[in-house]
């Protein structure tokens, strides 16, 4: 897995590749940053936040992005930079910001809260963000620190875990939402399963934090390969490339820079048996 770009994020999270633009999109969280990088010119560009960008999607027009900041959900126009508030999340736990993101297949925005609180109890949820902007919580357990958040190729099952528990968890999915069962608990020594994502054969591919590497599950939970990456903090991949065959994987760098000089870079490799899905994009 080569360097793509050595972005030092403290905390690099939320690949995203925009298949009309041909570019890749990531947060550093912890750096208040949303990155752009378009690897036919080789440039990147930074915008800084006002407050930790957890999360984002894209949308239907190509000059505006939906932000998941710490404490809320809000409009980011690339043209002016500015931000419009949509809706405040949780804003009565001043512990609990905002986390991992997606869209589902409808074009819903389905995202997860953590808590920052010493000891991490688990009081974190899942929201998901309706195309007439209303917000509802949906049914699931509540975590600690909510990740992996992906849905099947059909849009019926939704992939998500909390990442202290070591276990990447799904439910049948769609405008109800039952069926809560574990899909893939990770050994001992393989860290905390982070960012994930879905491939068109309905394989999910997860980046372990600690670990070091991203790991293909079959759709019934079992480990297909597993990739190397050359620092310990993955935390997010994305399929990208004009042919959705390259996959991007985004780290960080807390705690890690000494020993690791590339931890919180992005790193990329090409795939020859497996492509990805174009993200999905907010709005009906």
């Amino acid at each position: 897995m080569d360097l793509v770009i050595d972005a030092q994020n403290v905390l690099g999270e939320c690949a995203v590749w925009c298949d009309r633009k041909q570019c890749l999109w990531w947060t550093d969280i912890l750096g208040r940053a949303l990155w752009r990088f378009t690897p036919s010119n080789g440039t990147s560009q930074m915008w800084e936040m006002p407050e930790r960008l957890a999360s984002f999607a894209l949308t239907h027009n190509d000059d505006r992005l939906l932000l998941g900041l710490e404490s809320r959900l809000a409009w980011f126009n690339l043209t002016d930079k500015q931000i419009l508030t949509i809706t405040e999340v949780e804003a009565d736990k001043p512990d609990v910001r905002l986390n991992d993101g997606r869209c589902d297949r409808q074009g819903r925005f389905v995202f997860g809260t953590m808590n920052e609180a010493l000891g991490r109890a688990p009081i974190g949820s899942f929201f998901r963000l309706g195309h007439e902007l209303q917000l509802e919580q949906l049914p699931l357990s509540p975590v600690a620190i909510a990740n992996s958040i992906c849905f099947s190729p059909d849009g019926q099952i939704m992939y998500f875990c909390d990442s202290l528990s070591g276990a990447i968890r799904c439910c049948d999915y769609g405008e109800q939402i039952s069926g809560e069962r574990e899909f893939a608990l990770l050994p001992p020594g393989c860290g905390e399963p982070d960012g994930s994502l879905v491939d068109a054969d309905g394989f999910l591919w997860n980046a372990e934090w600690g670990a070091g590497r991203i790991v293909r599950y079959r759709p019934d939970g079992t480990i297909e390969r597993a990739i190397a990456v050359p620092v310990s903090q993955p935390t997010c991949p994305a399929f990208g490339g004009a042919k959705l065959d390259e996959l991007f994987v985004t780290s960080a760098l807390i705690d890690l820079l000494v020993t690791e000089p590339h931890a919180g870079g992005v790193f990329s490799t090409r795939v020859t048996d497996a492509v990805g899905l174009p993200e999905s994009r907010f709005g009906s």
